[in-house]
């Protein structure tokens, strides 16, 4: 297991594949690492699907509202086009870099319009920087994201079984 430095501020994905350890950026941005943490510690993101892996660029998830496996409103169709039931959150753009492991949020073309769900570069994507909010790090488990199954949408997609903030593991 990685070193985990600050357990409050570090995210651990129990996927399909394997788990996925990311560091939290609450410097960078704050109301983004909150909303994380907020979802997190509601179990929003459990058996939530990567409904969009676009092979050396990106893997998308976090849509809470449809793309949730065994919730009345999961839709493959629809994973994707949904959010949570909170307020969009106001862009937390910074100079940080969109390299390989970096977790960013997904938005629409508002700037202003991230909600929940988000993505996990697999190469350096320097044309998102400074127009998405970075607000984590893959520390662990790379090479489980780089075994997603990948599409646009995915059949049969790879979800996060479990998603918890390290301070909370017991």
């Amino acid at each position: 297991m990685a070193e985990i430095k600050d357990p409050e501020n570090t995210l651990i994905l129990e996927t399909t594949k394997g788990n996925v350890v990311i560091e939290l950026l609450p410097d960078v941005a704050p109301e983004h690492v909150k909303r994380i943490k907020e979802l997190t510690r509601e179990g929003a993101y459990d058996n939530v699907v990567f409904h969009r892996v676009i092979d050396g660029f990106m893997a998308q998830t976090g849509d809470v509202e449809f793309g949730k496996k065994g919730s009345k409103k999961f839709n493959a169709s629809r994973a994707g086009m949904g959010g949570s039931d909170k307020p969009d959150l106001k862009a937390e753009f910074s100079n940080v870099p969109h390299k390989r492991g970096t977790a960013s949020m997904a938005r629409s073309q508002n700037p202003n319009s991230a909600n929940s769900q988000f993505f996990i570069c697999f190469e350096d994507a320097p044309w998102l920087n400074r127009q998405y909010t970075v607000w984590g790090q893959v520390i662990e488990g790379m090479e489980n994201v780089d075994k997603l199954k990948k599409g646009e949408p995915v059949s049969d997609p790879d979800s996060i079984v479990k998603a918890t903030i390290a301070a909370d593991k017991k």
